[in-house]
């Protein structure tokens, strides 16, 4: 009986050894994954195209619709659009990352932007390039919001 409840024991170990790495290397992945799409935040918030290009990669797209038609712009197009400065209504617009699903090498992204004229909803197709998480892709929606009334 004792080298039944030693074995299983034995097995427990493995498995909870197994299990605990393993959720310690998707907890560093997830890490890693977020670095690109906080980037991406930091370059909405500052209007600094560096964020823009340390989040993205060089050969990237986004791809939406505008005015009912496919559209694609190159990174470099979005990211030379840029400011360089923040947006005057920048203390108004909130930002922030709501889920990273990744497997293996490819990951997708969720951001949401919820500024005050519209709430957009970006989703960032990633890849583990060379050991660095890219931006690869970006497709978003973008909701608008109704004006305020006017007191």
């Amino acid at each position: 009986m004792r080298r039944v409840v030693l074995s299983i024991a034995a097995v427990c170990a493995i498995f909870a050894f197994y299990f605990g790495a393993k959720a310690l290397a998707d907890e560093k992945e997830q890490a890693a994954a977020r670095v690109p799409l906080e980037n991406y935040l930091k370059g909405h918030a500052t209007g600094d195209p560096e964020f823009m290009r340390k989040a993205f990669h060089t050969e990237g797209k986004l791809i939406f619709i505008r005015d009912g038609k496919y559209t694609t712009r190159t990174f470099e197009e979005y990211i030379g659009g840029m400011a360089g400065k923040p947006a005057p209504d920048e203390a108004r617009r909130k930002r922030w990352i709501e889920s990273i699903d990744i497997s293996g090498d490819a990951a997708i992204g969720k951001i949401i932007l919820d500024y005050p004229d519209g709430k957009f909803t970006d989703y960032m197709t990633l890849l583990k390039i060379d050991g660095e998480w890219k931006i690869v892709n970006k497709s978003f929606h973008r909701e608008r919001k109704p004006a305020p009334a006017a007191e």
